[in-house]
């Protein structure tokens, strides 16, 4: 499976910090917030990714990523010049995928919790279908929301309604076996212009090739669209990283423990950003001191 970053968009809503500055390129808490997304990517086992953003961010992601060689990853770049919905990124990503399935994570999106890793990793495994999540929210009025019937299955979709049908909003990462970027073609422009997500996941649905998994109450889920969830994003994260002296979407750290590079090559990674904080833990982690020996029968959250 490969995977899919869209990290485009004009971020009006963060105006006037994204005037200038690519939206996925702003800090959370200590880390771009690009690197979120692609540290899920990664604890689902993927290694070959494209990031799509528009014509001015792209270098700077190219800056910031190069070839992803330096993780043990393999970085692939396209422009989206208009924005044209989530479900472009499959037109855009077409002769990247070639043919194989796909995990689409948006660029904003942030995912933390237990087990969660070895939850992607299961989705991973997917070849036939879709596979969506929900999460439950207070808001459900902001966000594309799940409808089900009495017995829990997925009747249909809706978009920001004014009247929810329930409270389960569907986060920002989706996977979808090699017939997307097909579906994706035969999508016709929303009101606004644009190919819709819901759109792709109802074909999946109308075909019964859907499946939806609910995040429980041991996961967060958070989106950066707003300065009000953008400053809570970042509280979350330096809560949890002050409170366990563990870092969140650490991707060397990913690849270290994904076996990508070695301890040699995450002290080369190191070195350049020893004076910071986020560099010593990296020191930390080449010379052992970052985790303990725990029993086995103590159940492990995940970290990262």
């Amino acid at each position: 499976m490969k995977g899919i970053i869209l990290a485009g968009g004009t971020g009006t809503r963060l105006y006037p910090l994204t005037l200038t500055v690519n939206k996925q390129l702003m800090p959370v808490y200590n880390k771009p917030m690009i690197y979120y997304p692609l540290s899920v990517l990664m604890l689902a086992g993927i290694r070959e990714i494209l990031i799509i953003s528009t014509p001015n961010s792209l270098p700077l992601f190219q800056q910031l990523f190069g070839d992803g060689r330096q993780w043990g990853l393999q970085f692939s770049y396209m422009e989206q010049p208009h924005p044209g919905g989530v479900a472009e990124a499959f037109i855009l990503g077409r002769s990247f995928l070639d043919g194989e399935p796909a995990c689409l994570v948006l660029g904003d999106n942030i995912l933390y919790g237990d087990g969660l890793g070895g939850l992607l990793q299961q989705a991973a495994r997917l070849q036939q279908g879709a596979l969506i999540f929900g999460y439950q929210v207070s808001n459900p009025q902001n966000y594309g929301v799940i409808e089900f019937d009495q017995a829990g299955r997925v009747l249909d979709f809706e978009e920001k309604p004014e009247f929810p049908k329930s409270h389960y909003a569907i986060p920002g990462i989706y996977f979808y076996d090699s017939q997307v970027c097909d579906l994706a073609a035969t999508l016709t422009p929303s009101a606004r212009g644009e190919l819709e997500i819901t759109d792709l996941n109802r074909c999946y649905l109308n075909r019964g090739q859907l499946q939806v998994e609910v995040f429980g109450r041991g996961f967060a889920w958070l989106d950066t669209g707003t300065h009000e969830s953008l400053h809570q994003a970042s509280s979350f994260i330096q809560s949890l990283e002050e409170r366990q002296g563990l870092k969140i979407a650490c991707v060397e750290e990913i690849a270290y423990q994904r076996g990508y590079i070695s301890s040699e090559q995450l002290h080369r990674l190191a070195e350049p950003l020893a004076k910071s904080d986020y560099g010593s833990y990296l020191m930390q982690l080449v010379n052992g001191n970052t985790y303990q020996t725990i029993p086995a029968r103590v159940p492990v959250l995940e970290a990262i």
